[in-house]
C-alpha cells in the first residue's frame, strides 16, 4: 500500500498519562505534515489543540478518549465527558464500552449506553471501543450487531492500555459482522509498517497508533 494512503487512515496518537502541551503540538504539527486522518489525544488537551490546528490553519480532526481506558464510568459521566468534549472541538469520540455488562449478559445496557453517547457527539464521529483482548469471539460478533444497532461509525479493537492489541484476525472478525456503514479501527501493538499493513488488508478503514512516523520511516 502506497504509505500516503496509509497514513490518511491513520490517528495520530498520544494518550501517555505524562503527555505534555508541547508534545501535543508535536503531535499536531506531525499530523499534519504527513496528512493523517487526526490526532487522538487526551480530553483535558482537545480545546488547546483545536485553538492550535485553528491558529495553523489547519482542518485536521481532534480526536478524543470517553470512558478511557477501563470503561466502567457511569453512562452520565460518559456523556458528560463527550458533550464537553465537542465543545471544546472534538470532531471524533471514542468511546470505551462497560466491559462488565458485556461479561453480565447486560448487552441492553450496552446498547444504550453507546447510544446515549452518539446523541452527545451530536453529528461527530462516534467510535467504539470493545477491548477484543477482553472477549471470546461470541462476545465480540454479539458487540459487532450492537455497535452497528446504535449506529455508531466506527468499531475500534483495543484501547492499548490492556494485555492485547488488535490482531489481523480480529480485525477480520469484525469486519465480517458490522452492518452496512459501520468501519473498523484496529489500534494497539501497531508499531511498524508491516502490522499496520496487516491490519489494512484485513479490513481495518482506520488505524490508531503512537507509532505513526515509525512506520513511515520503515517503508522508506
Amino acid at each position: 500500500m502506497d504509505i500516503k494512503e496509509l497514513l490518511a487512515r491513520c490517528d495520530h496518537t498520544l494518550l501517555a498519562i505524562t503527555a505534555e502541551e508541547s508534545e501535543i503540538e508535536t503531535l499536531c504539527d506531525e499530523a499534519v505534515k504527513y496528512g493523517c486522518a487526526s490526532v487522538c489525544i487526551p480530553p483535558s488537551y482537545v480545546k488547546k489543540a483545536s485553538a492550535y490546528l485553528k491558529g495553523k490553519g489547519s482542518s485536521l480532526a481532534v480526536c478524543t478518549v470517553i470512558g478511557f481506558p477501563n470503561g466502567y464510568n457511569t453512562t452520565k459521566v460518559k456523556v458528560y465527558e463527550t458533550e464537553q468534549a465537542v465543545l471544546d472541538g472534538a470532531s471524533e469520540i471514542d468511546m470505551v464500552i462497560n466491559l462488565g455488562w458485556v461479561k453480565d449478559g447486560k448487552y441492553y445496557d450496552v446498547l444504550n449506553e453507546i447510544k446515549a453517547v452518539k446523541e452527545a457527539c451530536h453529528g461527530r464521529i462516534l467510535k467504539v471501543i470493545i477491548e477484543t483482548c477482553l472477549l471470546d469471539d461470541a462476545e465480540k460478533i454479539t458487540l459487532c450487531k450492537i455497535v452497528t444497532e446504535a449506529g455508531a461509525k466506527f468499531i475500534k479493537t483495543s484501547t492499548g492500555f490492556q494485555a492485547g492489541g488488535a490482531t489481523p484476525s480480529d480485525v477480520a472478525l469484525l469486519k465480517a459482522n458490522v452492518g452496512r456503514g459501520v468501519e473498523v479501527k484496529a489500534a494497539g501493538g501497531i508499531r511498524d509498517y508491516n502490522t499496520a499493513a496487516a491490519m489494512i488488508d484485513a479490513g481495518a478503514d482506520r488505524l490508531g497508533t503512537s507509532a505513526t512516523i515509525k512506520i513511515m520511516e520503515g517503508k522508506q
